[in-house]
């Protein structure tokens, strides 16, 4: 698809991306802490951002898949979210930050110049821990004469991929955060495997695939190596597009 100015990111580190999407300066899911150990979720963050958040200037919009757990949304991700015009994500984000948060249940949109988000259902891993590890959105990013630009936030679930692609039809860019997080002392993997990440992207018929959640949490249980192994695997190696840490990059449609 034809496009004026060509989508372009820059990969922080984690989950967290800086994409210049039909005009706009899109923040997604912001970490920006150094390494640190976070006691009360168990978690640790191994690394620093590949970009500071004193680097990463104006942004127009935030995307929060979830708030409330710091491996997407860290202490200084959400300083730098709550400074910015608009932060979209759960109502239950909205309820627990207020301004400038707006919560948007699934297939609701916010209009944002010509830019329409959607938010999409999404599930944080197995059924049986929909309680424990809360809610979650997805988001599907569209604008005239734009590429369609698909971001998974922590969704694991495949069938509701498929729900949004019979509803939406296929996508051009897809954000896919893989990792297959686990915590104990539940084994089971909380975000994409890096195969189920492959067949993600297959059944959103994405044309680039920015694959990110792989690296800097310890409970990251697999790496970047795992994901560009899993799409070689399954003959997608092309779609993966390279990020090198704290740089910007066209991505190539």
């Amino acid at each position: 698809m034809p496009t004026t100015t060509p989508p372009a990111v820059t990969y922080i580190g984690g989950p967290s991306t800086l994409l210049e999407y039909a005009g706009l300066r899109i923040l997604i899911d912001p970490t920006f802490d150094e390494p640190k150990r976070y006691v009360q979720a168990g978690l640790e963050k191994t690394a620093g951002p590949g970009l500071p958040a004193a680097a990463v200037g104006p942004v127009d919009l935030v995307l929060v898949s979830h708030h409330g757990h710091a491996d997407n949304f860290d202490d200084t991700g959400k300083e730098v979210a709550l400074r910015a015009p608009v932060m979209l994500s759960t109502p239950q984000a909205e309820a627990a930050l207020g301004t400038p948060v707006i919560g948007l249940r699934p297939w609701q949109t916010h209009q944002l110049g010509e830019v329409t988000v959607t938010a999409l259902p999404g599930r944080h891993g197995p059924r049986l821990l929909r309680a424990a590890v809360g809610p979650v959105t997805s988001f599907l990013l569209t604008a005239p004469g734009e590429p369609t630009v698909y971001v998974s936030g922590d969704n694991s679930s495949l069938p509701l991929i498929r729900r949004a692609v019979k509803r939406f039809g296929t996508v051009d860019v897809a954000f896919l955060f893989a990792g297959a997080a686990r915590v104990a002392p539940v084994p089971l993997a909380l975000t994409l495997t890096s195969a189920k990440a492959a067949r993600a992207a297959e059944l959103l018929g994405a044309r680039a695939v920015v694959g990110v959640h792989v690296e800097d949490w310890a409970h990251f249980s697999e790496s970047r190596a795992d994901l560009e192994k899993a799409f070689a695997e399954a003959g997608l190696a092309e779609l993966l597009v390279a990020t090198p840490r704290g740089e910007r990059t066209v991505i190539p449609l």
